[in-house]
């Protein structure tokens, strides 16, 4: 009997793992790319001679196979990941490698973004050693009840896959089950690979078969023939229908599919934060954003909806606004979604279970000849409310002429400066919600903002994700002063690595989205505004604003600042600035100062905050007894 011997190459862990993440590649459609474009990286005494030993070594080989990028922030690299990902439609990511310890627990939060968001990303924190010859290791986390838990087990509810390589040998299962996951449109997310840093320099002969170049295609898979004829026929029924249009409409590249689905049949699109730019905003079907944060057209066609056809989106209570948006008695939702998960959401009787643009297409082919389309009142009530809250965008826009605009204003000039393929970045705060309102979107990639977990301090580190995935469109971050005091770290990333983007930092002195939310729950904004302490009244002095200089400190890590300062011109100078930043080589800052107390349009939406149900403060019993007359339209199901 002949022995059969594999062809191997002898190498530490780390150099096998960089290998085989360097010759993986996504292949969708006639889309083929790199799955990990590179590496970012922070090193310590758990990477520095394994993963950033092997990261020098193919460098030295051949550079352009794995680059490294230095960051300054280990839940920034992740940020700056994910930003990279929704850019790439999910084909591609980048991989993170943190040190021992508090480097791999700075990525948690990263993580959770990234799986929350169904965006992939691939994390490598390093873990104590697996031999346990030197425990306790510096930065070690000991549990007197269990030696087999270390800190990275913290990533196992956050992840979409986790292992820990133990033994060298178990490499290649736990290599190809990531590559599984990071490429699967259904199960992508976080993915974590724990790395204990004496198996990272350990010995491995390596089958050459591990480290080919391998395919990894992505599924697009077609509805399953009963749920396509149960739904086309509650379209064919419908009279009042409403598109809402989620993440997956872009993750899929199908704005083509759903605008040609629309158009074909006159159904409005609302969109939620993951969807904007579905359709742009001057379709004469694009209905706006949808919900807690919606216009009035979107809000009132979905409270008089008698079906809601959901695109690649999850539902969660912002698009419902908090189960109060659909309000026809006899309302049903047709939901298409690649994940059952998320087609099943609400007890629904009509999922769609498959990929959105081929479930947009085969919708298409099945109504096709059937005559379903809305009616001429339908359309014509549309367009009345389009052009009323145009009319409502085009006010909030104009400026008014006060020293500290309006942070509507704000956002206005950015537009006015902006070009239709540049790309608009936020994650939390108050900006999120006037954005979603706003922003006049004209292409498909052309808003980013990261509202599932809205992690403060994703701006500027996903920004610099956005501008890597996209090097040829200009990068707008817009970041109030809570979220920059954050994380602003990775300026100096930008700066390090030539990246252009333009940051528009808007200083509130507070916390001005949780501010307006604490006035309608009766707080009376405790605890929101950066001010002075005042430790009599175990509050802070109203009146005393921190001499706080942010544009300072902005230059101090050396990007080009502009600062605007308060007058009654300040907007027409801000979208100059903006427009000469744009024309600038290199990243700028430009600082502007608002009047958080100046809210944008209200669209009708509404967000479910539990108020005090008791409680001797006058302001919490008037928001109390609002919040009962509101939960009134909520349903229990959407």
């Amino acid at each position: 009997m002949t022995e059969r011997r594999t062809a191997t190459r002898r190498m530490t862990v780390s150099q096998a793992l960089v290998e085989f993440l360097a010759n993986q590649w996504t292949v969708d459609g006639d889309v083929r790319e790199r799955t990990i474009a590179g590496t970012f990286g922070i090193f310590g005494h758990g990477n520095i001679a394994g993963v950033a030993q092997a990261l020098k070594q193919l460098a030295r080989e051949d550079p352009a196979r794995m680059p490294y990028h230095q960051a300054r922030n280990e839940q920034a690299m992740v940020h700056q990941a994910v930003g990279y990902a929704r850019m790439h439609r999910r084909r591609a990511t980048f991989a993170c490698t943190a040190s021992v310890g508090p480097g791999a627990t700075n990525m948690l939060t990263g993580a959770a973004l990234a799986t929350t968001n169904r965006l992939p990303v691939l994390l490598l924190p390093s873990d104590t050693f697996a031999t346990r010859v030197a425990d306790p290791v510096l930065q070690q986390l000991e549990l007197p009840h269990d030696a087999t838990v270390s800190v990275n087990d913290a990533f196992r509810p956050l992840s979409r896959f986790f292992d820990r390589v133990s033994r060298p040998e178990q490499l290649f299962s736990a290599a190809l089950g990531a590559m599984r996951v990071l490429t699967d449109p259904v199960e992508t997310g976080a993915v974590t690979i724990s790395l204990p840093e004496d198996v990272q320099a350990e010995l491995i002969d390596v089958p050459l078969e591990f480290l080919r170049e391998r395919e990894w295609h992505v599924r697009r898979p077609q509805p399953d023939p009963g749920e396509l004829a149960r739904a086309a026929a509650a379209i064919r029924g419908a009279s009042a229908p409403l598109i809402v249009a989620g993440g997956g409409v872009l993750y899929s590249d199908a704005a083509d599919e759903l605008r040609r689905f629309a158009e074909a049949h006159g159904i409005a699109v609302a969109t939620t934060q993951a969807g904007v730019g579905a359709l742009p905003w001057d379709h004469p079907l694009a209905a706006g954003s949808v919900g807690a944060t919606g216009t009035t057209t979107a809000n009132r066609l979905a409270a008089e909806a008698d079906l809601v056809i959901g695109v690649g989106t999850r539902y969660s209570d912002f698009t419902t606004a908090s189960r109060s948006a659909f309000q026809h008695p006899g309302v049903r939702f047709v939901n298409l979604n690649v994940a059952s998960f998320d087609a099943m959401k609400h007890g629904t009787e009509l999922p769609l279970v498959a990929d959105a643009r081929a479930g947009l297409v085969a919708l298409g082919a099945a109504l096709e000849g059937s005559g379903a389309g809305t009616s001429a009142e339908y359309r014509r009530a549309l367009a009345e409310e389009k052009a009323a809250w145009d009319g409502v965008v085009d006010a909030a826009f104009a400026p008014s002429g006060r020293p500290r605009p309006a942070q509507s204003e704000i956002i206005g000039a950015v537009q006015s400066a902006s070009d239709p393929r540049d790309v608009v970045v936020c994650a939390a705060g108050s900006l999120p919600g006037d954005l979603h309102k706003l922003w006049r979107v004209r292409d498909d990639l052309g808003y980013h903002v990261e509202y599932a977990y809205s992690c403060m301090g994703y701006e500027i580190a996903g920004g610099l994700g956005v501008r890597r995935g996209a090097p040829d469109r200009d990068v707008i971050v817009m970041v109030g002063d809570g979220s920059y005091l954050m994380m602003h770290t990775e300026i100096v990333t930008a700066v390090a690595e030539g990246l252009k983007v333009v940051i528009v930092l808007i200083q509130n002195h507070g916390y001005a989205s949780i501010g307006a939310l604490s006035d309608t729950v009766g707080t009376d904004r405790f605890g929101t505004r950066y001010r002075y302490q005042d430790a009599e009244a175990n509050d802070v002095d109203p009146e005393r604003t921190l001499p706080v200089d942010l544009a300072a400190n902005a230059a101090s890590l050396g990007i080009d600042v502009v600062r605007i300062e308060p007058s009654a011109d300040a907007v027409a100078e801000l979208a100059a600035a903006v427009r000469a930043a744009k024309a600038s080589p290199t990243a700028t800052l430009i600082h502007v100062e608002s009047d958080p107390l100046v809210p944008a349009p209200d669209g009708g939406g509404w967000w479910d905050v539990p108020v005090a149900a008791v409680s001797e403060v006058p302001s919490t019993q008037r928001a109390r007894e609002a919040y009962e007359t509101a939960r009134e339209a909520q349903r229990p199901l959407v």
